[in-house]
Order: C-alpha cells, then sequence, then structure tokens
C-alpha cells in the first residue's frame, strides 16, 4: 500500500467550509483508505491506499460532493512527496510558520512571478508541483495573488513537516491524531 497525504481546499473550522474531522476520517474510511488520521482541522489526512494518486484524489472528491453538495477540491501527495517538500524548502532559516507551500496540480509557469499581483515583499519560488512562498510580514495583511495557485491549497511549513512525519509513520507502527 501507497502512503498518502491528502489537502482539501477551503476547509476549517467555522463557515462555509466547516467539516468535522471525524466525518473526514469516515469518507476515507468508505472508500476504502486504510489507517486514517487526520491533522488539525484545516482539512489534512494521511492514510494507505491501493489506489494511485488519481484514483485517490477522485474517490475522496465524488464523497465529498456527495456529502457537502459542492465540489471541494483534494490535492494529493505520496508520503515521499510530502516529505520531499519539507526538505526542499528554500526558505529553511524562516520561521516555518511564514513559509507557505502552495500545492497545485497544473503546470508552474517558467516564471515565478508570471501573473503574480499584489506582491509585497513577499518571496515566491518554483517547486515541482508547488510553489513555495515565504511571508517575512506574516499573512494576515497580504494581498499577494499568484494565478498558478488559483486552485491549489497552501499549508505552512509547520504543518508540511507534521504531515510528512505523519505520513512516514504510516508504515511504522500506530500514529496520534492531531
Amino acid at each position: 500500500m501507497t502512503g498518502y497525504v491528502a489537502l482539501l481546499r477551503a476547509v476549517n473550522v467555522g463557515g462555509t467550509g466547516k467539516l468535522p474531522m471525524s466525518v473526514l476520517t469516515g469518507l476515507c474510511e468508505a472508500a476504502g483508505f486504510a489507517r486514517v488520521r487526520t491533522y488539525i482541522a484545516s482539512g489534512n489526512v494521511v492514510f494507505q491506499s491501493h489506489g494511485t494518486e488519481a484514483q485517490v484524489r477522485s474517490a475522496l472528491e465524488e464523497r465529498l460532493h456527495a456529502y457537502a453538495g459542492k465540489e471541494i477540491g483534494v490535492v494529493v501527495r505520496t508520503a515521499r512527496e510530502i516529505a520531499d517538500v519539507f526538505a526542499r524548502n528554500p526558505f529553511v532559516d524562516a520561521p516555518g510558520n511564514r513559509v507557505m507551500a502552495l500545492f497545485v496540480d497544473a503546470p508552474l509557469p517558467d516564471d515565478p512571478l508570471d501573473g503574480v499581483t499584489g506582491s509585497g515583499n513577499e518571496q515566491i519560488r518554483l517547486g515541482q508541483r508547488e510553489f513555495f512562498v515565504f511571508y517575512p510580514d506574516g499573512m494576515a495583511d497580504t494581498r499577494l495573488r499568484i494565478p498558478g495557485g488559483r486552485h491549489g491549497t497552501a499549508r505552512n511549513m509547520n504543518t508540511v513537516g507534521k504531515l510528512a512525519e505523519m505520513a512516514a509513520a504510516l508504515d511504522q507502527g500506530p500514529i496520534a491524531s492531531g
């Protein structure tokens, strides 16, 4: 079985994107995923599956749509890919809560600033299937818009690191939920 991390787009603890993590766990188990664990109430889930990335994404998106009555975007990465994203962080000396990995499934532009608007002192670097963004002043007041990430979902490096740790542990025994 392959270890996966699924990152749901626009899911949080309140507002229109509310999805209890216990429901997410149940949806994943109903899709046939094994060893399902969530991390914080913002749509992060690790699990094992015999399916391909595309099959996993499709199965989860279908169940989320049936539950919520609307499409909920899902980005799926293998455990190895999440660990690799964490290891390739180009802003390793910056606080983990100020560096985001913006995960996308569309091709990345050749120029990370292509079409970007509202930039201040943020720094953007291209990954493989993600943008890395350093927000030196935090994200609260940023006006930064990255067109290539419009349908993606971002997680800070603290979260990426925890998800990499949880996904790696899938093959090594019990995992605690967060």
